[in-house]
């Protein structure tokens, strides 16, 4: 395969051909930060003016082959933000990354870049649910299952690590019992349903409680790291029950609720949403995994066959940022990469941090306006969320 070179701007440093038995080229379109108006309606960016703090570079290693499409920003520019987006806006569900960064509000920012997020639940009652921890402008909308989440905290520092649960429902009488958040509720269990699941709980079975603000309490939307005082409004059995931005539901299975005091209405409980390690404050938080990179050396894994699949990851070194896609079954453009093979890359990168996001046919990479990268199915497939990198039109 034949490779150019174009350079728009400042060209990507950094880019290595790594200590393999192959060679590679950074291929042409290597385009620096342009700033554009994106509406709602259409998804494209006149290309305006260069800036050496943003830079999108498709990168060809034609001996494979592989195909690596990777933007770079500043990780300081004061004009850079990490935003979450869910499937259908401001509820779950499936759309590919091109139609969730429409759903960004447009009046004081700009989406740059994005790529797709977490693997994702696919359940009937629930589909398009994260597997992990999401947090969205500062809600969180699912609760930690213990897997590699990606978030950026109160300083704007960013980290990876496992994330576990600490989500629990407090009972008038002191005892605890763990809480899920949106997601299925089975017989022996408690989940908390807030409108990020929709306009109903989707419960069948078990009771439901209508919960509202005792009095004082912090209140909507949840956010980590907070107990809220709730008052049971109102008990049903029927499930299903009717959700809004200012209503929390607590539903019971019923063989959970034979242990519990008795539940009506006017009982006071408390609900508490920490987590280990601790994410409060923190504006968006993404799950994923496994970890690629951990204080610049590749991780080892067992357990994983050395399989090539596209991929996509998030990484970072003490100034930068890289949003990087791997495309991947397609033998004429780009075979995929093994997580060893990705986490290598990303070291000679320059990330000293990187964490593997969905991949396969969900591997996307969005810059400037449109979909950079060949997807594996010859079009974009729909994701649960996406990591999506915008500029404040009126920085602090």
């Amino acid at each position: 395969m034949h490779s150019s070179a174009v350079d728009i701007g400042n060209s990507l440093e950094g880019v290595p051909h790594l200590m393999l038995p192959w060679r590679g080229q950074v291929l042409g379109l290597l385009l620096s930060l342009c700033f554009s108006a994106v509406t709602s309606s259409a998804a494209t960016n006149d290309l305006v003016r260069p800036d050496h703090h943003f830079q999108y570079t498709n990168h060809v290693i034609d001996d494979v082959p592989w195909s690596i499409h990777i933007v770079k920003l500043d990780r300081f520019h004061p004009g850079f933000e990490f935003a979450t987006t869910l499937g259908k806006g401001d509820v779950f569900g499936m759309s590919t990354v091109s139609e969730q960064v429409k759903t960004l509000g447009l009046e004081a920012k700009q989406p740059l870049a994005a790529i797709n997020g977490d693997f994702y639940d696919k359940s009937e009652k629930y589909p398009g649910r994260p597997r992990d921890v999401q947090v969205r402008m500062g809600e969180v909308v699912s609760s930690p299952a213990g897997h590699t989440v990606f978030w950026v905290d109160p300083d704007g520092d960013p980290h990876m690590t496992n994330v576990f649960s600490r989500f629990r429902v407090i009972w008038r009488d002191g005892k605890t019992t763990p809480l899920g958040l949106n997601q299925e509720r089975q017989e022996e269990t408690a989940v908390l349903y807030t409108s990020a699941v929709g306009v109903s709980t989707g419960t069948s079975g078990g009771t439901d409680l209508f919960l509202e603000r005792s009095t004082n309490s912090v209140w909507l939307p949840l956010r980590i790291g907070q107990t809220y005082g709730c008052r049971v409004r109102e008990v049903r059995s029927s499930g299903g029950a009717p959700l809004n931005n200012d209503i929390m539901v607590l539903s019971v299975g019923s063989k959970l609720l034979q242990r519990l005091p008795l539940l009506q209405a006017g009982s006071i409980l408390q609900i508490v949403t920490e987590t280990s390690p601790d994410l409060s404050g923190a504006s968006i938080a993404i799950g994923g995994g496994p970890a690629l990179v951990h204080n610049s050396k590749a991780m080892q894994w067992s357990g994983f066959l050395p399989m090539r699949h596209p991929r996509t990851a998030i990484g970072w070194s003490k100034d930068h940022y890289f949003l990087v896609e791997v495309d991947g079954r397609q033998s004429n453009i780009s075979v995929g990469m093994t997580f060893s093979e990705l986490a290598d890359y990303l070291v000679k990168l320059g990330c000293e941090e990187a964490m593997n996001f969905d991949g396969g046919g969900s591997s996307t990479l969005w810059a400037l306006g449109m979909v950079r990268n060949s997807p594996s199915e010859g079009d974009e497939r729909p994701s649960a969320n996406a990591l999506v990198v915008i500029r404040k039109k009126n920085p602090d």
